[in-house]
């Protein structure tokens, strides 16, 4: 089997527009797996929002992986330890506040397996929706942020999201892992650290080669994976600049996009 491992994002990806895994894609998984090929969960998603969907789709008994935090953190399902944990220190986290607040957005980071955030606002309440989370409003976001996190999203409108993402880069680029998933989410992560970068050390830990990877996905921050994967792919719904970077383009995730992929390239019907 020319493929070995998988890996796919979740949000307008894998999951269709109610959250879910349809039971055609589900069953396409699972007999992938049963074959030995590695599935691997890859998202902006943090760890706490990922479990339920891999517990699913029997990540740990077939050995496979989680890759959280836009790849700030993989688990072993199997085994349930961390193999990988890339932090923002608290001086940094405190910087992006400084940031945010002197551009306007909003900003949270995650705490002991809580959203944290001064603010509240229909964007905020998306990612508590997505990760089923819990959500605490603070007074002091520096003083109850008093060590090293995972990740910070900055929100805000998208078009001016967009301009924002330009000065971030501008200012603080060479200190940072910037990339946009969904239009008003910003995501912070420490430098070096993104999606495909930590698909590379979870490959090399693992024996396998880079052409031996199928990347699916549909937004900005997957750009960084697919650049990395053998076989670059993404569902029907994926933004143009996302195809465009893609060879096989399947359908979209209302209509079993995952079905199509591991049926085309793995079993070649």
């Amino acid at each position: 089997m020319k493929y070995k491992m998988i890996v796919t994002d979740l949000d307008d990806t894998l999951l269709n527009s109610q959250g879910k895994v349809s039971d055609k894609d589900k069953e396409s998984i699972m007999k992938a797996q049963e074959n030995g090929v590695i599935f691997v969960l890859a998202s902006g998603r943090p760890t706490y929002a990922m479990r339920d969907l891999a517990q699913e789709l029997k990540l740990d008994k077939f050995g496979s992986y989680i890759l959280s935090y836009n790849g700030s953190i993989i688990t072993n399902c199997k085994t349930g330890k961390n193999i990988l944990e890339e932090t923002l220190t608290k001086d940094e986290i405190h910087l992006l506040y400084d940031f945010s607040k002197n551009n306007n957005v909003e900003i949270i980071t995650y705490l002991d397996d809580s959203i944290i955030s001064e603010d509240y606002s229909s964007y905020i309440e998306v990612e508590v929706e997505l990760t089923k989370m819990p959500f605490e409003k603070v007074k002091n976001f520096k003083a109850t942020v008093d060590k090293d996190c995972v990740k910070c999203i900055m929100l805000e409108e998208p078009e001016y999201l967009k301009q924002v993402e330009k000065k971030l880069n501008s200012e603080l680029g060479n200190q940072f892992s910037i990339a946009i998933s969904k239009p008003f989410f910003l995501e912070v992560t420490k430098l070096g650290v993104d999606k495909g970068s930590s698909l590379l050390k979870l490959a090399n830990k693992l024996g396998i080669h880079q052409d031996e990877i199928i990347v699916v996905g549909d937004s900005y921050n997957d750009i960084p994976m697919l650049k990395v994967a053998g076989m670059p792919t993404c569902v029907e719904n994926a933004k143009p600049e996302i195809k465009d970077i893609c060879k096989f383009i399947s359908t979209s995730n209302n209509n079993s996009g995952m079905t199509k992929i591991i049926e085309s390239l793995i079993f070649k019907k």
